[in-house]
């Protein structure tokens, strides 16, 4: 990664995530490659990249548009921004972008992405991280990025001061992105999947944005109960989480705009595939394993994964 502007980067899944970083990116001057697919792919080829933003609409071509890593060639750095469910396919299709040093920087929800990727790239590769973002595909080729927040947090995967993270961080800081590194990443992980797992499962569950359910006394009672068993299923794994964690979460929501939604409810309203396996599932797979009940979570997962692959069919 040697250069200020000469780091090249590609961006595995360059959806609402990874467009709006790629932009940005790009924005600074840094070489931007994109794996995408379907109709996206080709309006990007055909129109770029662009971002609708608070912070600042802009536009990209990228230097190269596929859905083929080959095309590409080795980079330096790949964010990989794909969803949960397409993880493990997406990290064997990587395989042609990485070159001696490339590292993989891990964007995903969920805590345990950064593992899988490692299972099949290398340890060694895999950088761990999380953001905190909202954005949406408005239509392809087009993001839309709601509400100012843009935020990278990431660090090796055993808490070490490295100096490929730390150019990483320079890069990312030179394109204006609010990016921050973690000595315990993942606490950072687990700190995100609190609120993530929780408020995913109930705006799907209620088919309502933050404000109506923040609003209701009910409803706002349920989301602190869900996300006290994410924290007790953390604590039991030894995960060290701040002592107001769920806290600081349960005053975060309140201060969100009320049409404010999660990435997983705007899935299941638009019938795409959903990460519930991945969030909720998860919370009640690693709490049955570390001994801890999960009512909440363990019926959150049994009602939406009905959903998991797009509107069930039903009898005629």
């Amino acid at each position: 990664m040697e250069g200020e502007r000469t780091t090249r980067f590609a961006v595995m899944g360059a959806g609402g995530v990874g467009g709006y970083f790629g932009a940005r990116l790009a924005d600074a001057g840094y070489p931007v490659a994109v794996v995408a697919r379907g109709d996206h792919l080709r309006a990007i080829r055909e129109r770029g990249i662009t971002v609708q933003s608070p912070s600042g609409d802009t536009a990209f071509a990228p230097t190269i548009a596929t859905d083929d890593a080959g095309a590409i060639g080795p980079v330096d750095a790949v964010l990989f921004t794909v969803k949960l469910y397409d993880v493990d396919e997406a990290a064997a299709a990587i395989r042609p972008l990485l070159g001696a040093e490339t590292m993989v920087l891990a964007l995903q929800n969920g805590v345990d992405a950064a593992e899988r990727i490692a299972r099949i790239v290398g340890k060694e590769r895999v950088i761990g991280g999380t953001t905190y973002i909202f954005t949406t595909i408005e239509s392809p080729g087009v993001i839309r990025h709601l509400g100012p927040l843009a935020r990278i947090v990431f660090g090796e995967l055993d808490g070490r001061a490295s100096e490929r993270t730390d150019k990483l961080l320079a890069c990312l800081r030179n394109a204006q992105i609010d990016a921050e590194l973690s000595t315990d990443i993942a606490a950072e992980l687990w700190r995100k999947f609190v609120i993530l797992a929780s408020m995913s499962a109930i705006t799907c569950l209620a088919r309502l944005p933050y404000g109506p359910i923040v609003g209701d006394p009910d409803a706002l009672a349920l989301c602190e109960t869900a996300m006290r068993e994410v924290e007790t299923v953390a604590r039991a794994r030894n995960v060290a989480l701040a002592s107001d964690v769920v806290a600081q979460h349960m005053a975060a929501i309140a201060g969100y705009g009320s049409d404010v939604n999660t990435s997983m409810y705007r899935d299941l309203a638009g019938g795409r595939r959903m990460e519930v396996e991945h969030l909720s599932g998860t919370v009640a797979r690693l709490g049955e394993e570390s001994g801890v009940d999960t009512p909440f979570h363990r019926t959150a997962y049994a009602l939406l994964k009905l959903y998991a692959d797009g509107p069930p069919s039903l009898p005629s």
